[in-house]
């Protein structure tokens, strides 16, 4: 069974900002976690959420194993992304 993937309202809103190049490889890496999800993340430190690259970008998600739930809550440039995350 794959991952159904649930976007925070202001993260759909920031990435219909970035360029429609990089929104759509986002869009693209984000789909690709909904079969295997942990193959192509990392756990971040200090809080309960995973990063994803893609090129200097970074997605900020949570997952929720028992009800199959990928949640992004971040997107951005890889040198501001982490800050205000705790």
């Amino acid at each position: 069974m794959s991952y159904k993937i649930v976007w925070d309202k202001k993260t759909k809103e920031a990435i219909q900002k970035f360029p429609f190049v990089i929104s759509s490889r986002i869009y693209k890496k984000i789909n690709e976690l909904v079969e295997e999800p942990f193959s192509k993340i990392r756990r971040l430190k200090g809080i309960n959420a995973f990063k994803l690259r893609v090129g200097d970008y970074r997605v900020i998600l949570s997952i929720d194993v028992q009800n199959k739930i990928i949640c992004v809550l971040k997107i951005g440039h890889r040198k501001n992304i982490y800050d205000n995350l705790k």
